[in-house]
């Protein structure tokens, strides 16, 4: 009796310790100021040019050299993710960036911007597939893979 006891005195303090973390990032949505429910995995960013390095702070000589040595370089605390919004009752795709991370009261707090994700960001996300499929595969090929059955004998037709 006093095992069972002890286990479940045990299993509250585990309980109330888990509880006094965040369970929420504050990730908040830019045009109402609710927080933003994610509704898709993280897509992580990668910079493939030099002024891509330059616009987020790297200088033109060390940006020329990264270039050089790798085809691509991760950008770190930067990433594509979809979100739900409460109050426009609609999924968006945001650009998250993580700001810092600051110290209050004790507590670790991270800070981010979010702002509309550009079509053109869409070229440097890895892990994502082409929304046109893809480029190497011919159209014919793409509609046989789209086919269910054997309907797709009929594009074959044989002269006799």
């Amino acid at each position: 009796m006093f095992c069972i006891y002890q286990q479940e005195v045990e299993l509250q303090r585990r309980c109330d310790r888990n509880r006094k973390r965040s369970k929420r990032r504050a990730i908040v949505c830019p045009i109402h100021g609710c927080y933003l429910d994610s509704v898709s995995p993280k897509y992580p960013l990668f910079a493939d040019r030099a002024g891509q390095l330059q616009q987020r702070g790297v200088n033109r000589k060390n940006a020329l050299m990264l270039m050089a040595h790798q085809t691509a370089v991760s950008l770190d605390g930067e990433w594509l993710e979809a979100f739900w919004c409460e109050e426009c009752q609609e999924t968006k795709w945001y650009h998250v960036c993580k700001t810092g991370d600051s110290c209050r009261n004790g507590k670790a707090e991270r800070s981010y911007t979010v702002r509309v994700a550009p079509p053109e960001l869409w070229q440097q996300v890895h892990g994502v597939i082409h929304p046109k499929g893809n480029p190497s595969v011919s159209e014919f090929t793409r509609r046989q893979s789209r086919m269910l059955g054997f309907n797709g004998a009929k594009d074959f037709r044989f002269v006799g």
